[in-house]
């Protein structure tokens, strides 16, 4: 299953959603590889900062990811696709290859008119296949005791996509995985129960998305 994780914004909390799915799947013992492919390489980065001792991962990096990858699917339960940043060829031909698309979306009026580009594309690309492509939404970085995740999802609404009820918020526990490490490994905020909980219901979420 190929799961790509795509925003054309970047700070939208991308590459922090790629790491830890891939890792809660890693630790249920599922064959999982990360595919970094977006050309500056953070999630690359972030591999090198844990010692390549967490994940799996690799850089396709290049617009031919869509042929590259099939060497994978026999392979692997999962495949997460932390994505280019920016609407390019290489975000048209991670959609090519994708059966789902997840997009981060920070609550803020500029990463809802930023998400436009990408959902055409999503769009185009479900047209071409009948609906097989599978895309949602996920709220991401939402601030505790604020209305403002509420207002994004009414606002999300009018793409006609689904919008995960699980999302992430603003937590020092996310902000520390950069240095190589998941919000489940190695930082004195490892095991922040409500981070891992995030993550959890995110990945259940996705899971029946995928069944529906």
């Amino acid at each position: 299953m190929i799961i790509s994780i795509l925003n054309q914004k970047g700070g939208s909390g991308k590459t922090t959603l790629a790491v830890n799915l891939a890792r809660y799947f890693t630790l249920l013992k599922e064959k999982t590889i990360l595919i970094d492919s977006d050309p500056q390489g953070s999630a690359r980065d972030w591999h090198t900062n844990s010692d390549g001792e967490l994940l799996e991962v690799i850089g396709l990096d290049r617009p031919t990811i869509d042929k590259d990858i099939n060497k994978f699917k026999m392979l692997y339960d999962w495949i997460i696709v932390d994505g280019a940043p920016q609407l390019s060829n290489m975000a048209v031909k991670t959609v090519m290859c994708s059966d789902v698309v997840l997009i981060p979306v920070q609550p803020s009026p500029y990463d809802i008119w930023a998400s436009n580009d990408i959902v055409e594309l999503v769009k185009a690309r479900q047209d071409i296949t009948d609906g097989k492509l599978k895309a949602a939404f996920v709220i991401s970085r939402q601030i505790t005791n604020t209305n403002i995740g509420k207002e994004i999802r009414s606002i999300l609404e009018q793409y006609q996509l689904p919008i995960f009820k699980s999302g992430t918020f603003q937590r020092v526990a996310y902000a520390t995985t950069a240095n190589g490490s998941t919000i489940f490994d190695g930082t004195e905020f490892s095991g922040d129960a409500l981070a891992v909980k995030e993550i959890y219901n995110i990945s259940k979420e996705l899971e029946a998305f995928i069944h529906e």
